[in-house]
């Protein structure tokens, strides 16, 4: 039976591209653990997918993970299969395009391969108390690079 571990991840970034961090919050029964990071030159997109990889390679084991983002990028990128897609395709995307940031987008598949992930988007910046503590995880990480 594999642990259920609830994960809440954000990402931020001041410019686009500019310095970049990303928070995480897992949760499991009592306890809980909070990661953070962030680069000097990044985009927005790259630090959410960042975010999510950091919190599940920190689990042991594979788990359950019930993961909140208010990514829809990383959301509707895993949910809807477009990432799947995309690696399918040699990283180009159905319109012909080249999918961004593959190089994240392949760790993240192959976590995904690793544990059950069940996606969640929350709205970004109101009521949810872990998704705004993850916000000022990743401000206070990309604060450090001005």
């Amino acid at each position: 039976m594999r642990k259920t571990v609830t994960v809440y991840t954000d990402g931020a970034c001041s410019g686009n591209p500019g310095p970049g961090g990303w928070g995480a919050i897992l949760m499991y029964g009592s306890h809980k653990k909070e990661l953070s990071g962030g680069e000097a030159q990044t985009t927005n997109n790259r630090m959410e997918l960042t975010g999510v990889i950091a919190a599940l390679e920190a689990l042991k084991e594979p788990c359950v993970v019930e993961l909140y983002s208010d990514s829809k990028y990383v959301i509707d990128g895993l949910g809807k299969g477009w990432a799947k897609g995309w690696r399918a395709r040699g990283w180009v995307k159905s319109d012909k395009k080249p999918a961004l940031n593959p190089d994240l987008w392949g760790k993240l598949l192959d976590l995904c391969e690793k544990h059950t992930v069940n996606l969640h988007w929350v709205k970004g910046h109101a009521e949810n108390e872990f998704n705004n503590r993850c916000d000022q995880l990743a401000v206070a990480e990309s604060q450090k690079y001005k």
